[in-house]
C-alpha cells in the first residue's frame, strides 16, 4: 500500500493512518478527545501523542467533558504528576476549561457535532492532494472554527490545530489521491442512499 508519506513505518502510526484518520467522527465523547489531543500536540509530534493517548484516557477520565469539567486543584496536582500525559500545566489547564466550554456548547447547540460539522455544511470535503507539500497547514475555515472556539473560551485551538482536528475527524478527506485510504475514506463520506 502506498500510504500517504507521513505516517512512516511506525506500527502505530501506521494504524492511525489505515484506520482513523480522516473518517468522519459524529460522537461527542470522541470529537472532545480529538480536540484535546490536538492541542495536547502543539509543539511536539502526532506519534508523541499517540504514544500516551491511552494514558491521556485514563488520566483524563476516558475523556468524560462533564467529570473534567469539575476537575480543581487536587486533580491538576495529579495530572502534573503523571508521566504518562504531557505534562504542561498550560494544556492541562487549557483541557479543564475546554471541557466546561465543550459542556456549554452542548448546551447551547444540543451537541457538539452539530456546531463543529455546520463549518463545512455537514459534508466532509473532498480534497485531491497529490504530494504532502499541497496540503495547507490552515484554511479559512480553520481559521473560523479557531476563532470561534476562542470566543467560547476553547484554549489551545489555534488555526493550524484547528485543521488537524478537521483532518483527523474527517471534516476534510486529505488523503492523498495516490494512497488507497483516500477513495475508501471517501466512500464512508457518502450519503447512505449512495452507497
Amino acid at each position: 500500500m502506498k500510504r500517504c508519506g507521513w505516517c512512516g513505518n511506525d506500527p502505530l502510526y501506521v494504524a492511525y493512518h489505515d484506520e482513523e484518520w480522516g473518517v468522519p467522527v459524529h460522537e461527542d465523547r470522541r470529537l472532545f478527545e480529538m480536540l484535546i489531543l490536538e492541542g495536547a500536540q502543539a509543539g511536539l509530534s502526532w506519534l508523541t501523542v499517540l504514544r500516551k493517548r491511552e494514558n491521556y484516557r485514563k488520566a483524563f477520565a476516558g475523556f468524560d467533558a462533564a467529570r473534567i469539567a469539575q476537575y480543581g486543584p487536587r486533580e491538576v496536582k495529579r495530572l502534573l504528576a503523571d508521566p504518562g500525559i504531557i505534562r504542561n500545566r498550560l494544556k492541562v489547564a487549557a483541557t479543564i476549561a475546554n471541557a466546561r466550554a465543550f459542556l456549554e456548547v452542548r448546551k447551547r447547540f444540543g451537541s457538539f457535532d452539530t456546531w463543529i460539522w455546520r463549518f463545512v455544511d455537514h459534508q466532509s470535503r473532498q480534497n485531491r492532494w497529490r504530494r504532502l507539500g499541497d496540503l495547507p497547514a490552515r484554511t479559512l475555515e480553520s481559521d473560523r472554527i479557531s476563532k470561534e472556539l476562542r470566543g467560547l473560551g476553547f484554549r489551545f485551538v489555534g488555526s493550524t490545530i484547528c485543521y488537524a482536528f478537521m483532518q483527523a475527524v474527517g471534516m476534510v478527506n486529505d488523503h492523498l489521491v495516490t494512497c488507497p485510504r483516500h477513495r475508501e475514506v471517501a466512500g464512508l463520506m457518502e450519503p447512505p442512499s449512495e452507497r
